[in-house]
């Protein structure tokens, strides 16, 4: 009896010390497939006095093109989980920020070709002001609050000019960049020769960052699709 009675008292205590080791060890990291997309990305669009009716036209046009080429339905399907989440946002000054396309999951080439079409319908829905880069970035990182949970986040931001309403662009960076979102750039040439150096040092940041030029609106489309095969693709990709 008093055998049986220590017996048990031993693997009581060989039990609690599993339990307690086991609370001790860390959690595990999480996994892939915890991932719901590969990629949530906001397509902010310069919408400010110096983007006139026809370059708005361009931009709108060379998105929805670039979306339906093949390359990135590709670029798409070659993920993990095959599939993205995609908003844009159009901006101008500290004022007006808007989203126009609501968080939308493109996962196969039907979709890809919709959310298309839905880009090359959408009309201007702002009104004109200054450009606010820091405001359209912090409104920007706040719309992953409702994104599909994503192994990365990147916010896509063309324009043609420098920051020159509300706060100052390389702190809303910084603070953007530490929350683990990457910030792009698409720097259209025509109104300063240099903004892309510009962007360089004061808009874009985080993991595998980079900075697409193009001379003019009209090179805007064939950049636009380069930077989203990039973005897609993920980082390291040229």
């Amino acid at each position: 009896m008093a055998a049986s009675r220590g017996f048990r008292l031993i693997a009581c205590w060989l039990i609690g010390l599993a339990v307690s080791f086991c609370l001790l060890m860390p959690l595990p990291a999480g996994r892939a497939d915890d991932y719901e997309v590969d990629l949530a990305l906001v397509l902010a669009i310069d919408c400010s006095f110096s983007v006139d009716s026809r370059e708005f036209a361009v931009q709108m046009r060379g998105l929805g093109q670039a979306f339906q080429t093949e390359a990135v339905k590709r670029a798409i399907a070659q993920g993990v989980r095959q599939r993205i989440a995609v908003t844009a946002v159009q901006w101008s000054d500290d004022r007006n920020q808007k989203v126009v396309v609501p968080w939308t999951v493109v996962s196969g080439g039907a979709d890809a070709d919709e959310l298309g079409q839905i880009f090359m319908h959408t009309q201007r829905q702002l009104t004109e002001g200054g450009t606010s880069l820091s405001m359209a970035l912090t409104f920007s990182s706040a719309l992953f609050a409702a994104a599909p949970a994503a192994e990365r986040r990147v916010i896509d931001v063309s324009t043609d000019g420098r920051n020159n309403s509300g706060p100052p662009v390389a702190p809303v960076r910084d603070r953007v960049v530490a929350q683990g979102i990457t910030i792009n750039g698409l720097t259209i040439l025509n109104e300063w020769p240099t903004l892309d150096t510009y962007f360089e040092a004061n808009v874009a940041g985080g993991t595998g960052h980079f900075v697409i030029p193009a001379n003019d609106y009209d090179a805007y489309a064939q950049a636009i699709l380069r930077k989203l095969l990039r973005e897609i693709t993920g980082p390291g990709i040229t």
